[in-house]
């Protein structure tokens, strides 16, 4: 590994600001950083079968309105990532949007944060994406144990010193 300043080292030449000069992982200062306005939004799917897609759509799910679950559930996750990611920051979002849409063969899920601070809230899309996911396994499980949280993604980020992203 090539290292650069104390705090800044390089793995394939992009910056790993997790980890010291001598490769273990600390916390980054984020003081020194303006407060700018960020967005990120992350997606995935629940893949499960065409008889919990019914049940889904119409009203049969034994433990109850499964999607509101699991909206609850992602913002949840959303506002508690920095207890549950050990080197994340604790933001005060300033909003979260949970989408969920039951497709023939998946429930995509797409969560986007918004933040003023002098971080990113590209984790907690992330992660309200996950817990929204594992919720929706949860309530869905007893009919559909094959069910499957795939494609957890960052879709965009916009704000901060990095600038805009966006997955093609």
């Amino acid at each position: 590994m090539a290292l650069l300043a104390p705090g800044r080292a390089r793995y394939r030449g992009r910056m790993l600001p997790h980890l010291d000069q001598t490769g273990a992982a600390h916390m980054v200062d984020v003081g020194a950083k303006s407060v700018t306005a960020r967005n990120a939004t992350a997606r995935g799917r629940l893949l499960v079968s065409p008889e919990t897609i019914a049940l889904l759509r119409g009203d049969g799910m034994p433990k109850g309105d499964a999607l509101a679950v699991a909206r609850i559930a992602g913002i949840m996750g959303a506002k508690r990532t920095s207890e549950l990611i050990p080197l994340c920051h604790p933001i005060a979002l300033s909003g979260i949007e949970v989408e969920l849409e039951i497709t023939d063969a998946a429930v995509e899920i797409a969560v986007s944060c918004r933040v003023a601070d002098r971080t990113g809230v590209e984790m907690e899309a992330l992660t309200g994406v996950a817990i929204a996911g594992l919720a929706l396994h949860d309530m869905v499980k007893a009919v559909d144990p094959l069910a499957m949280l795939t494609d957890v993604r960052l879709v965009a980020k916009s704000g901060g010193r990095s600038g805009d992203w966006q997955r093609e």
